[in-house]
């Protein structure tokens, strides 16, 4: 019994150190890989037009934040949805459209480790602003609605959410992540149709 009792507890003291780690150690990794995507996606974006090169696989493509949730959700969202890039960040799915562009501009993220970019995201309500920053541009979605699906609901990320098959006329952004958190049997969907456009502002700051 005693045996078992010494068991019990170094079970238990390697899991609260596993949690913690997830909790705690992932997120420092996201803060330095977040740190230095905004040092790359500023000098890209003051680099001269045509000079920086294309976007690679695990490159910054844009600046998101979700202003109803605080300057805690703004976020530089990578290119791709493997898992080496979401541990760098929200990853935009490749070959959905990019920011501002019409069709639907899917992205990713963790709800707990790695930072938990999207951790909040079931709070935001229809109408909540979603603000995402490129090289020239701030566009800004409104939340048309929120879903929980199966993992397997490939219609989220269709050219039109939820409408696969249907040639877009407008301009979306879908986030997707884990539902419930610490969990990952469903997924949490966001939708939001773009509402404006305005030239980027200056400084860029993920705070």
């Amino acid at each position: 019994m005693r045996a078992v009792g010494e068991l019990c507890v170094t079970a238990a003291l390697l899991l609260a150190l596993f949690a913690a780690y997830l909790l705690w150690g992932t997120a420092r990794h996201l803060d330095r890989e977040q740190e230095r995507l905004l040092r790359e996606l500023i000098r890209t974006w003051e680099a001269p037009p045509g000079t920086a090169g294309g976007v690679r696989r695990g490159d910054g493509v844009a600046l998101i934040h979700i202003p109803t949730l605080g300057d805690d959700v703004r976020h530089v969202i990578v290119e791709g949805v493997a898992a080496a890039d979401l541990r760098k960040g929200p990853g935009h799915y490749p070959g959905t459209a990019m920011p501002g562009r019409r069709g639907n501009f899917v992205v990713a993220g963790h709800r707990t480790a790695y930072g938990g970019p999207f951790r909040r995201l079931d709070e935001l309500d229809i109408g909540d602003e979603i603000v995402v920053d490129t090289r020239r541009w701030r566009f800004t979605y409104r939340v048309t609605q929120r879903r929980v699906v199966p993992p397997t609901a490939s219609e989220a990320i269709a050219q039109v959410p939820f409408r696969p098959g249907r040639k877009p006329t407008g301009r979306y952004i879908t986030l997707t992540t884990c539902h419930p958190r610490h969990l990952a049997t469903e997924r949490l969907v966001v939708v939001g149709e773009l509402a404006g456009r305005a030239p980027r502002e200056r400084p860029v700051t993920l705070s």
